[in-house]
């Protein structure tokens, strides 16, 4: 019987664990540790940053190299293809490690529920009991850094995507829109004067990175810098949060 737990991390500050998150860790036989090539050697670092810090108990820490999704055809179908690859090097390393079953450990990326895939990796394995250990998402910690509130007083918030916002523009639903996974600065497309923005990159970590402003205003800054973070460094984390004026 194999147990996945997947423990959300945070934005990769050893101390944005939880203690139920420290005990999971430890608790496992089996730690993978995902790479992504040298020019994100960073992110593998500071998984074992947290591993060398956070565990107390001898446990298996593996790495191995993450593949690569298509980005040529449907966008989806490339994705379920990805994933159907995760799982099966999780399943490969599974059969080499923990022969007789046991647990096996994965740090992810804030909180494994919001804008991850590792859920839906995790179904996929068959026989598999999984459990998920929360994290401080980068919303929370976008928000903390700036000093806001997620929303306006009894408004709705809209959680959505760099390509959904670049595509469909904003949503009639909500004043307030979080947006993540955005590699191209979708908010470039607003036109309107009255929306403002909260941005940050490497949030918790000692190159975070912060902005604000009316987007029509400090929208090109925020570009600027975050073409200059990703050279330095070779990858980059951020989120925004955009509101309207009331």
């Amino acid at each position: 019987m194999i147990t996945l737990h997947l423990i959300g991390i945070g934005t990769g500050n050893p101390d944005h664990l939880t203690y139920a998150a420290v005990k999971a860790m430890n608790a496992a036989d089996l730690i993978l540790l995902p790479r992504k090539g040298e020019e994100k050697s960073d992110l593998a670092d500071l998984r074992r940053t947290i591993c060398a810090q956070l565990l107390t108990q001898p446990v298996r820490i593996v790495e191995f190299d993450m593949p690569k999704r298509s980005d040529q055809g449907c966008y989806i179908d490339a994705v379920i293809d990805w994933h159907d690859a995760i799982a099966a090097l999780w399943q490969e390393q599974i059969e080499r490690h923990l022969p007789d079953g046991g647990t096996m450990a994965l740090l992810v990326w804030g909180d494994p529920s919001l804008y991850d895939s590792s859920l839906r990796i995790a179904q996929r394995m068959t026989g598999a009991s999984v459990q998920v250990i929360p994290g401080i998402t980068s919303m929370q910690a976008l928000t903390a850094a700036h000093g806001i509130c997620l929303n306006d007083l009894a408004e709705p918030v809209l959680i959505t995507t760099g390509r959904q916002l670049r595509e469909r523009g904003w949503p009639g639903a909500a004043n307030t829109l979080v947006v993540m996974l955005d590699g191209d600065c979708a908010f470039q497309t607003l036109t309107d004067e009255g929306i403002d923005i909260w941005w940050g990159a490497y949030l918790g970590m000692a190159q975070q990175a912060l902005a604000q402003g009316p987007v029509l205003t400090v929208g090109r800054q925020i570009i600027e810098r975050r073409a200059a973070l990703r050279r330095d460094h070779g990858w980059i984390m951020d989120i925004y949060l955009l509101r309207k004026r009331r």
